[in-house]
């Protein structure tokens, strides 16, 4: 499947996507209020984009953004997708309905960065104390004990 289809494809469910293709990969850019909608429907034929083999978060100090990268297995293709978040209030709806690899992804982003997954079924922290105060991933994160400023 070519660039052009995936953007032709793509662009009938979610109007307002950017395509960047600068790099390696299609980049998609999107409103998180397109993403839960547009995951359901790319992961099916005749995209396919059936593995989702990383998710990450971005602190750009006056925005997060979410970063998604999946994979046809099919068509032995990769998209990346990237959704701004508020730095204040930084919320997305979960994707791990949809692919299961997102469970773990979006807990460790939620315990770093803060972002919360809406409707994800076990939102909680993998690494740190539970009464841990802050987001160690987050540019504006300061530890006076280890004396680690970002």
């Amino acid at each position: 499947m070519t660039n052009e289809k995936i953007k032709e494809y793509i662009s009938t469910y979610a109007p307002n996507v950017i395509y960047d293709e600068t790099g390696e990969w299609l980049n998609l850019i999107l409103e998180a209020t397109e993403w839960q909608k547009l995951a359901s429907v790319i992961k099916e034929p005749p995209i396919q984009m059936d593995f989702l083999f990383c998710l990450t978060c971005v602190d750009w100090k006056t925005h997060l953004t979410m970063v998604y990268h999946l994979s046809s297995t099919k068509h032995r293709q990769n998209i990346v997708i990237k959704v701004n978040l508020a730095i204040d209030q930084p919320i997305i709806n979960t994707v791990s309905a949809i692919w299961r690899t997102a469970e773990f992804h979006e807990r460790e982003v939620f315990e770093m960065f803060g972002v919360d997954f809406i409707n994800h079924p076990d939102l909680r922290k993998l690494i740190l104390e539970d009464d841990f105060k802050g987001y160690p991933l987050r540019k504006d994160f300061e530890d006076p004990i280890n004396m680690i400023k970002l």
